[in-house]
């Protein structure tokens, strides 16, 4: 039996016992996960979802957070005094193996969804080793600050804090510098972080 899964944007077709390198994950080495969203499932009888099929999942094992290649992006501007730059970058992805296809009942497995780790914690990190951050949880409308107010913050800034699970000038002005760096949805400035802690004390 083999099934066809998404996540990251991509899609792969895997069978028990396959390695695979997903976008990165919020999840620790040893952990189990479980993709939800599969297309299909192949085998003696394939079924086709439309466009998931319902009750399937993919249970995986995590075995560790890496990096990809780097690649190099090389940026030249012609008629701009010359204007040239090169960036490096290295994608963050986790290696999972999948060790189980389920063709029904995945939503009462019980395993933990694998989602992507574009979100901080509210615990302080206390080494560049230490576990993955998880999501914050999500404050209600009533609590949440209007982050426009920050100098640099616009509309669509704030959304991309958002999504990070950062709603309120507290929680901004509480992030460490390991936090900040794990923040893959936006890109921190620290002025922010010193404005929201102004904010926070009123």
């Amino acid at each position: 039996m083999f099934a066809v899964l998404k996540t990251g944007g991509k899609q792969y077709k895997v069978q028990s016992g396959d390695v695979l390198r997903v976008e990165k994950l919020a999840a620790d080495a040893g952990e189990t996960v479980q993709f939800n969203d599969v297309l299909m499932i192949g085998g003696d009888s394939p079924v086709l979802g439309s466009p998931l099929v319902e009750g399937a999942a993919v249970q995986a094992e995590v075995i560790d957070q890496i990096k990809g290649d780097k690649v190099i992006k090389f940026v030249r501007r012609r008629r701009k005094h010359s204007s040239k730059r090169t960036v490096g970058h290295r994608q963050k992805l986790t290696l999972v193996k999948i060790t189980d296809i389920l063709s029904s009942g995945g939503e009462n497995s019980g395993i933990k969804a694998a989602i992507g780790a574009g979100s901080v914690s509210d615990a302080p990190v206390s080494s560049s080793k230490a576990k993955a951050p998880k999501a914050a949880a999500p404050a209600t409308d009533e609590a949440a600050d209007d982050l426009t107010k920050l100098n640099g913050v616009g509309p669509a800034a704030a959304t991309k804090l958002n999504d990070a699970g950062i709603t309120t000038y507290a929680q901004l002005a509480a992030l460490s510098e390991e936090q900040i760096a794990a923040i893959d949805t936006i890109k921190v400035k620290p002025e922010w972080v010193e404005q929201a802690k102004e904010l926070a004390q009123g």
